[in-house]
């Protein structure tokens, strides 16, 4: 177990949670509050995934873990650990971000209207969206070493499209780290259950129809004594 990439796992989680939820509160009730928030967590991610991609491949997301790991890119046991390292950066995020804003609040919730089905679905296909490109821009050894930007750009968009609905967690952690400290597990099957079959989905897709396979070696055409 690499301890390094727990630390950083830990550390990009954290910013994400505590960047997250201090934008949301600081934007709430003014007319950029969704610009606002969306930009906030996208480069919250794409410059936590820059610095620290190298180090655990940035992925701060027990949906990302779990994708990679439907991919094979990730064992179990490593995975397991990312998921801790994950959700107690998440945790330790939201606990600092409330002593700091007592009155921030930052656990995603469905909007008055949105069925939690529906809400499961908008979370699924965001995070297979998520998935998708951490694998094109970041995991495929063909890909642009521009992963951390086009990351970020990713969680920018779904917050844009669906976070009034359900704050486009997209991310277990986004949802586990407010909830703990807010003590508020509404509805917390949609932002489990809904990035895992997102995430799942858009790994074993890449792996097993996008990803550029190694070519099997031609047998020897003569005996070498």
């Amino acid at each position: 177990m690499n301890f390094k990439a727990l630390v950083a796992e830990f550390i990009g989680t954290f910013t994400l949670i505590f960047i997250g939820v201090g934008s949301t509160t600081a934007f709430s009730g003014n007319g950029g509050g969704l610009v606002g928030a969306a930009i906030a967590h996208g480069i919250a991610i794409a410059v936590m995934v820059s610095a620290l991609g190298a180090v655990s491949g940035g992925h701060f997301n027990p949906a990302v873990s779990f994708g990679a790991w439907i991919g094979h890119k990730i064992s179990t046991l490593n995975m397991i650990f990312y998921w801790i390292a994950q959700v107690a950066g998440a945790a330790a995020g939201a606990f600092l971000i409330h002593y700091c804003i007592p009155d921030a609040a930052g656990t995603p919730a469905l909007a008055s209207g949105t069925s939690v089905t529906q809400g499961l679905i908008l979370e699924a296909i965001g995070t297979f969206l998520l998935v998708t490109v951490v694998y094109g821009t970041a995991i495929d050894k063909r890909a642009p070493k521009v992963g951390g930007l086009f990351i970020g750009l990713t969680i920018t968009i779904c917050i844009l499209c669906f976070g009034p609905l359900t704050g486009s967690a997209v991310n277990p952690a986004r949802f586990l780290g407010p909830a703990i400290a807010e003590h508020d597990f509404t509805n917390v099957a949609v932002w489990i259950f809904g990035p895992l079959i997102g995430g799942g989905v858009a790994g074993a897709l890449y792996n097993y129809f996008f990803a550029d396979k190694e070519p099997i070696p031609a047998p020897p055409t003569e005996l070498v004594a």
